[in-house]
């Protein structure tokens, strides 16, 4: 039964690397309107990390049976997601591009601060149960709360004077 297995990490590579090119048009638009990018030097850690992970899926769940309740809770983050990055539009980047125009206060952002960051810790755990990687969903649950830990100290510093306004 590799087919199931073969179509969900499709998926999965197949968004990753679509948002990619979302986001690199999104940052190129950014920085030319006059943003400018905080914590670069963390983001090729962050990029290692999910490749790391996208690979251990890739190589450790082709052909295992895909459980259905973990796929179903998949597909209710990926209408999540959808949510959260047509909330923030344009805006929406995988690096931290700070905008002189007031924060995405719509969508999913009007009720909490950080929802894709909320949705990837989800992502991370449950796209590796839905191929039985125990193991997988643990370890890289540890290891991007330790990036989230930097990212979002950076976020926050540079978002900051926006907020006291």
């Amino acid at each position: 039964m590799v087919l199931p297995s073969l179509l969900f990490l499709a998926f999965i590579v197949v968004q990753r690397l679509s948002e990619l090119v979302i986001a690199k048009r999104n940052t190129a638009r950014l920085l030319a309107r006059g943003a400018h990018e905080v914590g670069a030097s963390h983001y090729p850690v962050m990029v290692a990390m999910h490749s790391a992970w996208i690979f251990s899926l890739i190589v450790f769940g082709l052909g295992q049976p895909v459980h259905l309740g973990w796929l179903a809770i998949f597909a209710v983050l990926q209408v999540l997601r959808v949510w959260i990055l047509s909330s923030l539009g344009a805006r929406w980047t995988t690096r931290i591009i700070i905008v002189d125009e007031p924060l995405v206060a719509r969508g999913p952002f009007k009720y909490v601060s950080h929802p894709n960051y909320m949705l990837v810790v989800a992502e991370i755990f449950v796209a590796p149960m839905v191929l039985g990687l125990l193991w997988v969903a643990v370890l890289f649950t540890v290891l991007n709360a330790a990036m989230l830990w930097v990212r979002i100290g950076v976020e926050h510093k540079a978002l900051a004077p926006m907020r006291a306004g």
